[in-house]
Protein backbone atom coordinates (compact mmCIF):
# COMPACT_ATOMS: atom_id res chain seq x y z
CA UNK A 1 0.00 0.00 0.00
CA UNK A 2 1.46 3.49 -1.13
CA UNK A 3 1.55 5.84 2.03
CA UNK A 4 2.48 9.92 1.62
CA UNK A 5 4.36 12.07 3.95
CA UNK A 6 3.22 15.39 4.30
CA UNK A 7 5.61 17.85 5.70
CA UNK A 8 3.98 20.63 7.76
CA UNK A 9 6.64 22.86 8.60
CA UNK A 10 9.60 20.51 10.39
CA UNK A 11 7.02 18.04 11.11
CA UNK A 12 6.39 14.57 8.63
CA UNK A 13 2.97 13.13 8.62
CA UNK A 14 2.22 10.13 7.34
CA UNK A 15 -1.25 8.78 7.10
CA UNK A 16 -1.53 4.89 8.12
CA UNK A 17 -4.85 3.17 7.14
CA UNK A 18 -6.17 -0.03 8.76
CA UNK A 19 -9.61 -0.29 7.50
CA UNK A 20 -11.25 1.71 4.76
CA UNK A 21 -14.78 0.83 3.12
CA UNK A 22 -18.70 0.54 4.11
CA UNK A 23 -19.61 -0.43 7.45
CA UNK A 24 -22.91 -1.01 6.73
CA UNK A 25 -23.88 2.61 7.75
CA UNK A 26 -26.50 4.67 5.59
CA UNK A 27 -26.18 8.71 5.23
CA UNK A 28 -29.82 8.15 7.18
CA UNK A 29 -28.19 6.12 10.07
CA UNK A 30 -24.79 7.83 10.22
CA UNK A 31 -26.25 10.83 10.60
CA UNK A 32 -29.44 10.36 11.98
CA UNK A 33 -32.27 13.50 11.56
CA UNK A 34 -30.24 15.20 9.06
CA UNK A 35 -31.66 16.21 6.08
CA UNK A 36 -31.52 14.16 3.35
CA UNK A 37 -31.78 16.85 0.34
CA UNK A 38 -28.36 17.53 2.09
CA UNK A 39 -26.97 14.65 0.90
CA UNK A 40 -28.83 14.74 -2.52
CA UNK A 41 -27.16 18.28 -2.93
CA UNK A 42 -23.90 17.55 -2.06
CA UNK A 43 -23.46 14.05 -3.85
CA UNK A 44 -21.54 15.56 -6.90
CA UNK A 45 -18.47 15.88 -4.56
CA UNK A 46 -19.46 13.41 -2.25
CA UNK A 47 -20.08 10.59 -4.56
CA UNK A 48 -17.82 8.13 -4.65
CA UNK A 49 -14.94 9.12 -2.50
CA UNK A 50 -17.24 9.38 0.82
CA UNK A 51 -20.44 8.28 0.26
CA UNK A 52 -21.36 4.98 -2.16
CA UNK A 53 -23.74 5.01 -4.97
CA UNK A 54 -25.60 3.60 -2.61
CA UNK A 55 -25.81 5.96 -0.12
CA UNK A 56 -23.72 4.20 1.99
CA UNK A 57 -21.17 5.67 3.98
CA UNK A 58 -17.85 5.49 2.99
CA UNK A 59 -15.43 5.83 6.00
CA UNK A 60 -11.47 4.86 7.14
CA UNK A 61 -10.04 3.84 10.17
CA UNK A 62 -6.56 5.53 10.75
CA UNK A 63 -3.96 6.24 12.31
CA UNK A 64 -1.54 9.78 11.84
CA UNK A 65 1.95 9.37 12.22
CA UNK A 66 4.04 12.19 13.49
CA UNK A 67 7.36 12.93 13.31
CA UNK A 68 8.33 15.86 15.58
CA UNK A 69 11.16 17.30 17.61
CA UNK A 70 12.99 13.88 17.71
CA UNK A 71 9.91 11.80 18.81
CA UNK A 72 7.59 9.68 16.65
CA UNK A 73 3.78 10.21 18.29
CA UNK A 74 1.10 7.87 16.72
CA UNK A 75 -2.59 9.73 17.23
CA UNK A 76 -4.96 6.97 17.63
CA UNK A 77 -4.42 3.34 17.27
CA UNK A 78 -6.98 2.14 15.31
CA UNK A 79 -8.97 -1.56 15.61
CA UNK A 80 -6.06 -3.42 16.38
CA UNK A 81 -6.20 -8.06 15.88
CA UNK A 82 -7.78 -10.33 17.71
CA UNK A 83 -10.21 -7.99 19.69
CA UNK A 84 -13.83 -9.13 20.46
CA UNK A 85 -16.02 -7.05 19.43
CA UNK A 86 -19.55 -8.70 20.26
CA UNK A 87 -21.83 -5.64 18.95
CA UNK A 88 -19.56 -4.46 16.18
CA UNK A 89 -19.15 -7.56 14.29
CA UNK A 90 -17.24 -5.91 10.86
CA UNK A 91 -14.55 -5.78 13.56
CA UNK A 92 -14.79 -8.01 15.87
CA UNK A 93 -11.38 -10.32 15.61
CA UNK A 94 -10.69 -7.98 13.13
CA UNK A 95 -6.77 -8.85 11.52
CA UNK A 96 -4.55 -6.17 9.14
CA UNK A 97 -1.42 -5.71 8.52
CA UNK A 98 -1.36 -2.48 10.58
CA UNK A 99 2.61 -3.24 11.94
CA UNK A 100 4.25 -3.52 8.86
CA UNK A 101 2.35 -0.51 7.66
CA UNK A 102 4.21 0.97 10.38
CA UNK A 103 7.51 -0.68 9.71
CA UNK A 104 7.18 0.41 6.17
CA UNK A 105 6.99 3.96 7.44
CA UNK A 106 10.00 3.23 9.31
CA UNK A 107 8.66 2.57 12.63
CA UNK A 108 8.98 -0.07 14.50
CA UNK A 109 6.80 -0.50 18.06
CA UNK A 110 9.96 0.17 19.73
CA UNK A 111 10.64 3.79 18.32
CA UNK A 112 7.09 4.86 19.25
CA UNK A 113 7.56 7.59 21.98
CA UNK A 114 3.84 8.97 22.44
CA UNK A 115 0.45 7.93 21.60
CA UNK A 116 -2.52 9.90 21.68
CA UNK A 117 -6.06 8.44 22.16
CA UNK A 118 -8.19 11.16 20.77
CA UNK A 119 -10.66 9.58 22.45
CA UNK A 120 -11.74 5.56 23.80
CA UNK A 121 -14.00 4.31 20.84
CA UNK A 122 -13.17 0.67 19.78
CA UNK A 123 -11.43 2.45 16.53
CA UNK A 124 -9.29 4.83 18.07
CA UNK A 125 -7.22 2.52 20.78
CA UNK A 126 -7.12 -0.79 19.23
CA UNK A 127 -3.24 -0.88 18.56
CA UNK A 128 -2.82 0.27 21.84
CA UNK A 129 -2.37 -3.50 22.85
CA UNK A 130 -1.61 -6.88 21.79
CA UNK A 131 -2.07 -10.08 22.42
CA UNK A 132 0.59 -12.05 24.14
CA UNK A 133 -0.20 -15.82 25.08
CA UNK A 134 -3.45 -14.59 26.83
CA UNK A 135 -2.74 -11.74 28.08
CA UNK A 136 -3.20 -7.93 26.74
CA UNK A 137 0.17 -6.17 26.52
CA UNK A 138 1.60 -2.64 25.23
CA UNK A 139 1.84 -2.78 21.41
CA UNK A 140 4.45 -0.07 21.82
CA UNK A 141 6.65 -0.33 25.16
CA UNK A 142 8.33 2.60 25.53
CA UNK A 143 5.63 5.35 25.06
CA UNK A 144 3.32 7.42 26.98
CA UNK A 145 -0.05 6.94 26.48
CA UNK A 146 -2.23 9.89 26.45
CA UNK A 147 -5.93 9.88 27.58
CA UNK A 148 -8.20 12.84 28.69
CA UNK A 149 -9.69 12.19 32.47
CA UNK A 150 -13.35 12.63 31.51
CA UNK A 151 -12.51 9.80 28.98
CA UNK A 152 -10.81 7.67 30.59
CA UNK A 153 -13.61 8.28 33.91
CA UNK A 154 -16.75 7.62 31.41
CA UNK A 155 -15.54 4.57 29.81
CA UNK A 156 -14.30 2.82 33.47
CA UNK A 157 -16.86 0.16 33.74
CA UNK A 158 -16.27 0.17 37.17
CA UNK A 159 -17.39 3.85 36.87
CA UNK A 160 -20.74 5.02 37.72
CA UNK A 161 -21.52 6.05 34.04
CA UNK A 162 -23.97 4.57 31.30
CA UNK A 163 -22.35 5.74 27.98
CA UNK A 164 -24.68 6.06 24.86
CA UNK A 165 -22.36 3.57 22.70
CA UNK A 166 -21.63 1.19 25.83
CA UNK A 167 -22.31 -2.15 23.98
CA UNK A 168 -20.40 -0.77 20.98
CA UNK A 169 -17.77 -0.03 23.14
CA UNK A 170 -17.41 -3.33 24.79
CA UNK A 171 -14.24 -4.82 25.91
CA UNK A 172 -12.40 -2.06 25.14
CA UNK A 173 -11.17 -0.44 28.38
CA UNK A 174 -10.55 -4.08 29.70
CA UNK A 175 -8.06 -4.90 26.49
CA UNK A 176 -7.02 -2.04 25.15
CA UNK A 177 -6.81 1.02 28.18
CA UNK A 178 -6.75 -1.19 31.58
CA UNK A 179 -3.38 -2.90 30.42
CA UNK A 180 -1.80 -0.23 28.85
CA UNK A 181 -2.42 1.91 32.80
CA UNK A 182 -0.94 -1.54 34.61
CA UNK A 183 2.22 -1.19 33.04
CA UNK A 184 2.36 2.21 34.41
CA UNK A 185 2.70 4.06 30.76
CA UNK A 186 -0.60 5.69 30.62
CA UNK A 187 -0.85 9.45 31.34
CA UNK A 188 -4.34 10.62 32.18
CA UNK A 189 -4.07 14.78 31.65
CA UNK A 190 -7.01 17.25 32.60
CA UNK A 191 -8.37 20.35 31.46
CA UNK A 192 -8.02 22.39 28.76
CA UNK A 193 -5.21 21.51 26.83
CA UNK A 194 -1.75 19.48 27.24
CA UNK A 195 1.53 20.18 26.05
CA UNK A 196 3.19 17.14 24.27
CA UNK A 197 6.26 18.90 23.06
CA UNK A 198 7.08 22.39 21.56
CA UNK A 199 4.98 21.73 18.31
CA UNK A 200 1.73 19.84 19.50
CA UNK A 201 -0.73 20.57 22.05
CA UNK A 202 -3.78 18.39 22.67
CA UNK A 203 -7.08 20.58 23.15
CA UNK A 204 -10.08 19.10 24.75
CA UNK A 205 -13.02 19.31 22.19
CA UNK A 206 -15.54 17.44 23.99
CA UNK A 207 -19.37 15.98 22.92
CA UNK A 208 -18.52 13.54 20.86
CA UNK A 209 -17.00 11.99 23.98
CA UNK A 210 -16.44 14.10 26.97
CA UNK A 211 -12.92 13.92 26.72
CA UNK A 212 -12.36 14.06 23.08
CA UNK A 213 -9.33 16.08 22.08
CA UNK A 214 -8.05 17.67 19.07
CA UNK A 215 -4.34 17.89 18.45
CA UNK A 216 -2.66 21.21 17.42
CA UNK A 217 0.51 20.88 15.15
CA UNK A 218 2.08 24.28 15.01
CA UNK A 219 5.89 24.39 13.33
CA UNK A 220 7.29 27.21 11.16
CA UNK A 221 4.45 28.92 10.72
CA UNK A 222 2.41 26.17 9.60
CA UNK A 223 -0.42 24.35 11.03
CA UNK A 224 -2.64 21.55 10.89
CA UNK A 225 -5.16 20.53 13.11
CA UNK A 226 -6.07 16.91 14.22
CA UNK A 227 -10.29 16.43 14.23
CA UNK A 228 -10.41 12.84 15.66
CA UNK A 229 -14.20 12.15 15.79
CA UNK A 230 -15.39 15.64 15.53
CA UNK A 231 -15.96 15.30 11.19
CA UNK A 232 -16.69 12.06 10.15
CA UNK A 233 -18.56 13.06 6.87
CA UNK A 234 -16.98 16.75 4.37
CA UNK A 235 -20.76 17.57 4.45
CA UNK A 236 -19.93 18.47 8.22
CA UNK A 237 -17.45 21.16 7.00
CA UNK A 238 -20.56 23.26 4.90
CA UNK A 239 -23.16 21.89 7.62
CA UNK A 240 -21.78 21.43 11.08
CA UNK A 241 -24.54 20.85 12.46
CA UNK A 242 -24.89 17.20 11.24
CA UNK A 243 -23.71 15.44 13.97
CA UNK A 244 -23.07 11.33 13.76
CA UNK A 245 -25.06 8.97 15.67
CA UNK A 246 -21.88 8.35 17.42
CA UNK A 247 -21.99 11.15 19.73
CA UNK A 248 -22.78 11.02 23.40
CA UNK A 249 -23.75 15.08 23.77
CA UNK A 250 -24.89 15.81 19.84
CA UNK A 251 -25.12 19.66 20.58
CA UNK A 252 -21.86 19.74 22.40
CA UNK A 253 -19.85 17.89 19.57
CA UNK A 254 -21.50 20.36 17.34
CA UNK A 255 -20.26 23.30 19.25
CA UNK A 256 -16.64 21.78 19.44
CA UNK A 257 -16.68 21.20 15.58
CA UNK A 258 -17.44 25.05 15.14
CA UNK A 259 -15.06 25.91 17.03
CA UNK A 260 -12.35 23.64 15.02
CA UNK A 261 -13.28 24.64 11.78
CA UNK A 262 -13.59 28.50 12.46
CA UNK A 263 -10.14 28.22 13.88
CA UNK A 264 -8.83 26.09 10.58
CA UNK A 265 -9.88 28.78 8.50
CA UNK A 266 -9.01 31.62 10.69
CA UNK A 267 -5.16 29.68 10.88
CA UNK A 268 -5.21 28.73 7.55
CA UNK A 269 -4.69 25.09 9.59
CA UNK A 270 -4.98 21.74 7.59
CA UNK A 271 -7.63 19.91 9.27
CA UNK A 272 -6.98 15.88 9.38
CA UNK A 273 -10.37 14.11 10.29
CA UNK A 274 -9.79 10.27 11.76
CA UNK A 275 -12.18 8.81 9.15
CA UNK A 276 -12.17 10.68 6.10
CA UNK A 277 -12.44 7.89 3.39
CA UNK A 278 -10.25 8.41 0.09
CA UNK A 279 -9.19 11.73 0.82
CA UNK A 280 -7.62 12.36 4.30
CA UNK A 281 -7.01 16.02 4.76
CA UNK A 282 -8.59 19.23 4.16
CA UNK A 283 -7.83 23.01 3.94
CA UNK A 284 -11.08 25.41 5.16
CA UNK A 285 -11.95 28.71 3.87
CA UNK A 286 -15.30 30.05 5.36
CA UNK A 287 -17.13 33.67 4.24
CA UNK A 288 -19.20 34.76 7.06
CA UNK A 289 -20.58 31.60 9.21
CA UNK A 290 -20.45 29.18 6.30
CA UNK A 291 -17.47 27.37 5.41
CA UNK A 292 -16.10 25.24 2.48
CA UNK A 293 -13.73 22.74 1.43
CA UNK A 294 -11.15 24.94 -0.24
CA UNK A 295 -8.62 21.81 -1.23
CA UNK A 296 -7.19 18.63 0.08
CA UNK A 297 -3.63 17.62 0.53
CA UNK A 298 -1.96 15.41 -1.54
CA UNK A 299 -2.93 12.05 -0.21
CA UNK A 300 -3.15 9.48 -2.36
CA UNK A 301 -6.46 7.59 -2.10
CA UNK A 302 -5.82 4.06 -0.04
CA UNK A 303 -7.61 1.01 -1.09
CA UNK A 304 -10.08 -1.32 1.25
CA UNK A 305 -8.02 -3.99 3.36
CA UNK A 306 -11.03 -6.30 3.10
Amino acid sequence: MQMDALQIGEAQVTRVVEFAGEVGLSTEAFFPGSDPHLWQQASDWLVPDFVGPDGQVRTAVQTWLVRSEGKVVLIDTGLGNDKDRPYVPVWSRYHSDYLAQLAAAGVTPEQVDVVVNTHLHLDHVGWNTRLAGRDWVPTFPNATYLVHRADYEFWDPQGPHTPGFGRGNQNVFEDSVAPVAAAGQLHIWDGEQHRIDGTLTLRLAAGHTPGSAVVDLRSRGEAALFAGDLLHSPLQIAHPDVTSCFCEDPARAAESRLRLLADAADRGALVLPAHFHHRGAARITRTGGDFTVSGWAAHSPQQPMR
